[in-house]
């Protein structure tokens, strides 16, 4: 069974019991509780975990993105990591100007919680997990040169 859907309003993970709306720099639950890092207002530091009545889901904040406060989904029943702005807008290719030392590393532990068959999804759809690997790749070019 899939839990995860792409919905208008963002990726929604949905249980029996409740709901959660992910987006890039929080996560908001059927209840309106709102889950955000420490750097974005909120309370998280690192790991957060729920269980929806059937589908139980990790919040995690692996490091800064590009804009920093990024939160890692986690949903180990249907194997699915949402990795949001982690991986860059637009082609693959395409990296902004000024890369954030952090971000290739909150990439790479977003990268240790997949598997070869983890399902991958972005802020801008769903992406292989090599395509997410020569991301990470070009990251690292950007800011090591």
């Amino acid at each position: 069974m899939t839990h995860v859907e792409t919905e208008r309003d963002g990726i929604v993970i949905k249980g029996s019991e409740s709901s959660l709306t992910y987006s890039p720099r929080a996560v908001t639950l059927s209840d309106g509780t709102t889950i955000t890092h420490e750097s974005q207002g909120g309370s998280l530091s690192s790991v957060w975990a729920t269980d929806l009545g059937d589908c139980y889901v990790e919040v995690v904040y692996v490091g800064d993105g590009p804009e920093g406060g990024e939160l890692v989904v986690v949903v180990p029943a249907d194997d699915v990591i949402i990795v949001g702005d982690l991986y860059p807008a637009g082609s693959d290719l395409d990296l902004p100007g000024d890369v954030p030392p952090t971000w290739p590393g909150a990439v790479d532990l977003a990268m240790g919680l997949t598997t070869t068959t983890t399902t991958v999804l972005t802020s801008h759809g769903q992406i292989t997990r090599e395509e997410f690997d020569a991301s990470h790749q070009r990251l690292l070019g950007a800011v090591n040169g």
